[in-house]
């Protein structure tokens, strides 16, 4: 179809479908900005112990682990441990948190007392996820091939060694639960 501006049914159409490409770029980019900005407010440690269940339990275990005082200065918090880097995983785990914020809201987490009695269930949530994606978020910060092994202890030293792992199907969590949080009774 040829678009001449002086054949007046033509004219909208001339101009409406690049018009509309415009507008839908533009609208694609806004709410895929908007989505990946809220994506990242969530992925916060502030927020993550804006709820009183996370400041005044795990998170008071976690400033006394080695993930948050350290000689080194580096330190993980919430979100690098519980939340994946790839986009596919990290909005599976935000719907799987889902989980958490429903019993925030029906108040089955909401006291100390009530929260461990469910620290079983949950911990051996997150461990699952830790063992099915092989401790995939503790190898985002640490590296197997890049351990000292010859500097650790000989326990540590022989239980690091890449093939005794493979070959018993562990994983980084297998050894260290409860490495930033207490263990359920």
């Amino acid at each position: 179809m040829k678009c001449r501006l002086w054949d007046k049914p033509k004219r909208w159409f001339c101009f409406g479908i690049p018009l509309g490409g415009y507008l839908a770029a533009v609208f694609g980019v806004l709410l895929w900005g908007g989505f990946s900005t809220a994506l990242e407010l969530t992925n916060t440690e502030s927020f993550c112990i804006s709820c009183h269940e996370m400041r005044d339990t795990v998170y008071q275990e976690y400033r006394n682990s080695p993930h948050f005082k350290t000689t080194s200065g580096v330190i993980a918090s919430c979100p690098d441990c519980h939340v994946p880097k790839p986009l596919l995983p990290k909005l599976l785990a935000k719907v799987k948190a889902s989980a958490d914020v429903y019993h925030t809201l029906v108040g089955s987490i909401d006291t100390p007392e009530k929260f461990n009695a469910r620290r079983q269930l949950m911990a051996e949530r997150v461990w699952a996820i830790m063992k099915a994606t092989d401790s995939r978020e503790c190898r985002s910060c640490h590296s197997q091939a890049r351990m000292d092994l010859e500097s650790q202890g000989k326990q540590a030293h022989r239980k690091h060694q890449p093939e005794r792992m493979a070959s018993r199907g562990e994983t980084c969590i297998d050894c260290h639960q409860g490495i930033a949080h207490e263990l359920p009774d």
